[in-house]
């Protein structure tokens, strides 16, 4: 892996976390306050800057995964593989800021840190521990065409959760608050709250794109390691 590549993508990291800071610290100190009467707690609105885009981090991460599955199951690439790897990762760390930020705002807001009768946060769970299983996975089995496809297939199957994830709160919505951004008449937020969500959701693109490029420059070293120390024991 060239230089070049590992260079921007230690770089977008660096910008991509110090733009999610940026934002965390917008959302707690800039961002108006909600009004009480709609909220049981209404500072704690404030972690949805965090939370809201690290689950669409996730669900960048979650296509990745998708595409290289894809690429794999049904090509044979080895970059697909790869993208898989990262996607499953990806998908773990980033899903995992979704499932520990999610219950504190609502332990606060609901009572209660986790709603069963929920579809959206029961199928964003099972996302979560799909990327848990795949990393898991890819750490204590062999690495082989047969383990590959298994995973592939996981990755390919898994995937149908994300729209379902994400149009869940407009079919059954429950617990989950429902979309304030193109969620009809009765959605909307003030502009500051908007721009701050905005600014946030570019941020943590950034840096799942950035951190994508740093988990394939780490692996793909660790590959070419590999193949080293092969050829060291075979002379």
């Amino acid at each position: 892996m060239g230089r070049v590549f590992t260079n921007l993508a230690v770089a977008l990291t660096i910008i991509g976390l110090l733009f999610a800071s940026i934002t965390l610290w917008l959302g707690f100190t800039w961002a108006p306050a909600v009004n009480p009467d709609d909220w049981a707690a209404p500072e704690a609105y404030r972690i949805l800057f965090w939370h809201v885009p690290a689950a669409w981090a996730s669900f960048l991460a979650f296509t990745l995964l998708f595409i290289g599955s894809a690429a794999w199951f049904l090509k044979r690439k080895e970059w697909g593989w790869k993208l898989h790897v990262v996607g499953a990762h990806l998908g773990l760390v980033y899903g995992m800021c979704v499932i520990i930020s999610g219950p504190i705002w609502g332990t606060a807001e609901w009572g209660t840190p986790w709603d069963l009768t929920d579809v959206r946060l029961n199928t964003y769970a099972i996302l979560a521990a799909l990327s848990l299983f795949l990393v898991v996975g890819h750490q204590t089995q062999g690495d082989n065409e047969e383990s590959r496809d298994t995973f592939a297939t996981v990755g390919l199957f898994g995937f149908l959760l994300v729209p379902l994830t994400i149009v869940a709160i407009r079919i059954w919505q429950n617990r989950h608050p429902g979309p304030v951004i193109g969620g009809g008449s009765e959605a909307g937020l003030a502009p500051e709250i908007l721009a701050v969500l905005l600014f946030g959701l570019f941020s943590f693109q950034v840096l799942v794109i950035g951190h994508a490029m740093l988990v394939w420059a780490v692996n793909d070293l660790e590959l070419r390691l590999a193949k080293v120390q092969m050829e060291i024991d075979r002379r």
